[in-house]
Protein backbone atom coordinates (compact mmCIF):
# COMPACT_ATOMS: atom_id res chain seq x y z
CA UNK A 1 0.00 0.00 0.00
CA UNK A 2 1.21 3.33 -0.29
CA UNK A 3 2.59 4.59 2.61
CA UNK A 4 0.82 7.80 2.85
CA UNK A 5 -2.59 6.30 2.06
CA UNK A 6 -1.40 3.66 4.91
CA UNK A 7 -1.16 6.38 7.12
CA UNK A 8 -4.05 8.48 6.39
CA UNK A 9 -6.10 4.98 7.03
CA UNK A 10 -4.85 5.31 10.80
CA UNK A 11 -6.59 8.75 10.88
CA UNK A 12 -10.45 9.98 10.88
CA UNK A 13 -11.42 12.78 8.93
CA UNK A 14 -11.80 15.51 11.89
CA UNK A 15 -7.89 15.00 12.60
CA UNK A 16 -7.28 15.69 9.16
CA UNK A 17 -9.64 18.70 8.72
CA UNK A 18 -8.21 20.48 12.02
CA UNK A 19 -4.65 19.68 10.48
CA UNK A 20 -5.54 21.66 7.03
CA UNK A 21 -7.32 24.34 9.58
CA UNK A 22 -3.48 24.58 11.20
CA UNK A 23 -1.95 24.75 8.48
CA UNK A 24 -4.48 27.23 6.57
CA UNK A 25 -5.49 24.88 4.03
CA UNK A 26 -8.55 23.82 2.32
CA UNK A 27 -9.76 20.09 3.20
CA UNK A 28 -12.98 19.15 4.33
CA UNK A 29 -16.28 18.98 1.75
CA UNK A 30 -19.44 19.95 3.47
CA UNK A 31 -22.47 18.07 2.80
CA UNK A 32 -21.38 14.73 1.28
CA UNK A 33 -21.99 11.50 3.32
CA UNK A 34 -22.16 7.91 3.15
CA UNK A 35 -24.65 6.46 1.12
CA UNK A 36 -23.56 3.05 1.13
CA UNK A 37 -21.94 1.45 3.39
CA UNK A 38 -21.24 4.12 6.43
CA UNK A 39 -17.21 2.89 5.62
CA UNK A 40 -14.03 4.91 5.83
CA UNK A 41 -12.48 4.70 2.81
CA UNK A 42 -8.95 6.52 2.12
CA UNK A 43 -6.75 6.47 -1.31
CA UNK A 44 -5.42 8.53 -4.25
CA UNK A 45 -8.31 10.63 -6.91
CA UNK A 46 -9.10 9.37 -9.86
CA UNK A 47 -11.12 12.11 -11.41
CA UNK A 48 -13.84 12.35 -13.28
CA UNK A 49 -15.75 15.41 -14.93
CA UNK A 50 -19.17 15.09 -15.69
CA UNK A 51 -21.28 18.27 -17.60
CA UNK A 52 -24.38 19.24 -18.72
CA UNK A 53 -25.77 17.10 -21.76
CA UNK A 54 -27.62 19.97 -23.57
CA UNK A 55 -28.53 17.38 -26.26
CA UNK A 56 -24.48 16.12 -27.02
CA UNK A 57 -24.08 12.36 -26.80
CA UNK A 58 -21.30 10.67 -24.75
CA UNK A 59 -18.75 8.76 -26.63
CA UNK A 60 -18.28 6.07 -23.52
CA UNK A 61 -20.82 6.05 -20.67
CA UNK A 62 -19.65 7.84 -17.94
CA UNK A 63 -16.98 6.82 -15.19
CA UNK A 64 -15.80 3.88 -17.01
CA UNK A 65 -12.66 4.78 -18.14
CA UNK A 66 -11.80 5.89 -14.56
CA UNK A 67 -12.49 2.60 -13.54
CA UNK A 68 -10.27 1.08 -15.85
CA UNK A 69 -7.67 3.50 -15.35
CA UNK A 70 -7.69 3.34 -12.05
CA UNK A 71 -5.15 0.88 -9.12
CA UNK A 72 -6.10 -1.12 -6.57
CA UNK A 73 -7.04 1.19 -3.64
CA UNK A 74 -7.58 4.60 -5.49
CA UNK A 75 -10.70 6.47 -4.90
CA UNK A 76 -12.95 7.64 -7.85
CA UNK A 77 -14.06 11.20 -7.04
CA UNK A 78 -16.80 12.52 -9.08
CA UNK A 79 -17.63 16.09 -10.54
CA UNK A 80 -21.71 15.78 -11.19
CA UNK A 81 -23.08 18.80 -11.86
CA UNK A 82 -26.74 17.90 -10.85
CA UNK A 83 -29.02 16.96 -7.89
CA UNK A 84 -31.20 15.43 -10.17
CA UNK A 85 -29.41 12.91 -12.41
CA UNK A 86 -27.19 10.43 -10.88
CA UNK A 87 -23.57 10.42 -11.49
CA UNK A 88 -23.00 6.85 -10.30
CA UNK A 89 -24.80 3.08 -10.58
CA UNK A 90 -24.69 -0.11 -9.46
CA UNK A 91 -22.72 -1.70 -12.77
CA UNK A 92 -19.90 0.65 -12.19
CA UNK A 93 -19.87 -0.04 -8.68
CA UNK A 94 -19.91 -3.61 -9.18
CA UNK A 95 -17.05 -2.88 -11.94
CA UNK A 96 -15.25 -0.87 -9.18
CA UNK A 97 -15.05 -3.45 -6.91
CA UNK A 98 -13.98 -5.96 -8.98
CA UNK A 99 -10.85 -3.77 -9.68
CA UNK A 100 -10.10 -3.25 -6.01
CA UNK A 101 -11.07 0.72 -5.95
CA UNK A 102 -11.64 1.64 -2.48
CA UNK A 103 -14.77 3.42 -3.25
CA UNK A 104 -16.55 6.60 -4.60
CA UNK A 105 -16.83 10.37 -3.80
CA UNK A 106 -19.86 11.91 -6.23
CA UNK A 107 -20.59 15.66 -5.64
CA UNK A 108 -24.00 15.27 -6.84
CA UNK A 109 -26.28 12.20 -6.95
CA UNK A 110 -25.59 8.58 -7.08
CA UNK A 111 -27.86 5.86 -7.74
CA UNK A 112 -28.48 2.06 -7.22
CA UNK A 113 -27.65 2.79 -3.69
CA UNK A 114 -29.06 -0.71 -2.64
CA UNK A 115 -26.80 -2.56 -5.21
CA UNK A 116 -24.05 -0.90 -3.72
CA UNK A 117 -24.58 -2.05 -0.34
CA UNK A 118 -25.19 -5.62 -1.69
CA UNK A 119 -21.61 -5.28 -3.02
CA UNK A 120 -20.18 -3.78 0.07
CA UNK A 121 -18.89 -1.10 -1.88
CA UNK A 122 -18.84 2.51 -0.22
CA UNK A 123 -20.38 5.10 -2.00
CA UNK A 124 -20.18 8.81 -1.00
CA UNK A 125 -22.88 11.39 -2.77
CA UNK A 126 -24.41 14.25 -1.98
CA UNK A 127 -27.76 12.56 -2.78
CA UNK A 128 -29.49 9.63 -3.70
CA UNK A 129 -31.81 9.59 -6.43
CA UNK A 130 -33.01 7.03 -8.78
CA UNK A 131 -33.13 9.20 -12.07
CA UNK A 132 -30.70 8.33 -14.59
CA UNK A 133 -27.83 10.35 -16.00
CA UNK A 134 -28.95 9.59 -19.90
CA UNK A 135 -29.57 12.47 -21.86
CA UNK A 136 -28.75 14.88 -18.92
CA UNK A 137 -24.93 14.69 -18.18
CA UNK A 138 -21.93 13.25 -19.93
CA UNK A 139 -18.77 12.68 -19.25
CA UNK A 140 -16.25 15.52 -20.46
CA UNK A 141 -12.77 14.33 -19.20
CA UNK A 142 -11.58 12.01 -16.67
CA UNK A 143 -8.18 12.12 -14.69
CA UNK A 144 -8.42 16.28 -14.74
CA UNK A 145 -8.71 18.70 -11.72
CA UNK A 146 -12.61 18.87 -10.88
CA UNK A 147 -14.39 20.79 -8.47
CA UNK A 148 -16.21 19.17 -5.37
CA UNK A 149 -17.71 21.78 -2.95
CA UNK A 150 -15.44 24.83 -3.22
CA UNK A 151 -12.37 22.94 -4.00
CA UNK A 152 -10.12 21.80 -6.51
CA UNK A 153 -8.95 17.69 -6.47
CA UNK A 154 -6.73 16.76 -8.76
CA UNK A 155 -5.73 13.45 -9.53
CA UNK A 156 -3.56 11.77 -7.20
CA UNK A 157 -4.41 14.18 -4.69
CA UNK A 158 -5.37 12.21 -1.47
CA UNK A 159 -9.04 11.55 -0.35
CA UNK A 160 -10.08 10.21 3.24
CA UNK A 161 -14.15 9.68 4.07
CA UNK A 162 -16.12 8.19 7.11
CA UNK A 163 -19.04 8.86 8.71
CA UNK A 164 -17.89 12.26 9.68
CA UNK A 165 -17.47 13.51 5.87
CA UNK A 166 -14.92 13.87 3.35
CA UNK A 167 -11.60 15.67 3.06
CA UNK A 168 -9.03 16.09 0.85
CA UNK A 169 -5.11 16.53 0.62
CA UNK A 170 -2.93 18.09 -2.09
CA UNK A 171 -0.65 14.98 -2.78
CA UNK A 172 2.23 18.15 -2.48
CA UNK A 173 1.65 18.77 0.74
CA UNK A 174 0.37 15.21 2.15
CA UNK A 175 3.36 14.28 4.02
CA UNK A 176 3.33 18.18 6.08
CA UNK A 177 -0.77 17.60 6.56
CA UNK A 178 -0.49 13.86 8.09
CA UNK A 179 2.07 14.86 10.32
CA UNK A 180 -0.02 17.43 11.95
CA UNK A 181 -3.24 15.22 11.67
CA UNK A 182 -1.15 12.37 13.40
CA UNK A 183 -0.17 14.83 16.08
CA UNK A 184 -3.70 15.99 16.45
CA UNK A 185 -4.71 12.57 16.83
CA UNK A 186 -2.73 11.76 19.65
CA UNK A 187 -3.53 14.94 21.82
CA UNK A 188 -7.11 14.42 21.53
CA UNK A 189 -6.72 10.20 22.46
CA UNK A 190 -4.46 11.63 25.61
CA UNK A 191 -7.39 13.94 26.28
CA UNK A 192 -10.09 10.93 25.53
CA UNK A 193 -8.05 8.36 28.06
CA UNK A 194 -7.95 11.32 30.93
CA UNK A 195 -12.13 11.40 30.48
CA UNK A 196 -12.12 7.93 30.48
CA UNK A 197 -9.97 7.90 33.50
CA UNK A 198 -12.24 9.86 35.43
CA UNK A 199 -10.91 13.15 35.03
CA UNK A 200 -13.95 16.17 34.88
CA UNK A 201 -13.89 16.94 30.84
CA UNK A 202 -13.90 20.60 31.08
CA UNK A 203 -10.67 20.36 33.11
CA UNK A 204 -9.43 18.21 30.36
CA UNK A 205 -11.10 20.31 27.27
CA UNK A 206 -10.33 23.44 28.95
CA UNK A 207 -6.33 22.80 29.67
CA UNK A 208 -5.46 23.23 25.57
CA UNK A 209 -7.99 21.99 23.28
CA UNK A 210 -9.01 25.57 22.02
CA UNK A 211 -5.35 25.88 21.47
CA UNK A 212 -4.16 22.74 19.61
CA UNK A 213 -4.19 24.10 16.37
CA UNK A 214 -1.93 26.74 17.29
CA UNK A 215 1.12 26.19 14.70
Amino acid sequence: MDPLVERLLKLDTCAVSDACDRLGLPGAVLGIAPMSPPAKIAGRAVTVKLVEANGRQSTRHLCTAAIEAAAAGDVIVVENPRLDAAGWGGILSAAAKTKGVAGVVVDGAARDVDESRELDFPVFARAAVPRTARGRIIEEAFNVPVRVGDLTVSPGDLVLADGSGVVFVEAARAAEVLESAENIAAREAKMKEAVLAGDRVSEVMGRDYETMLQR
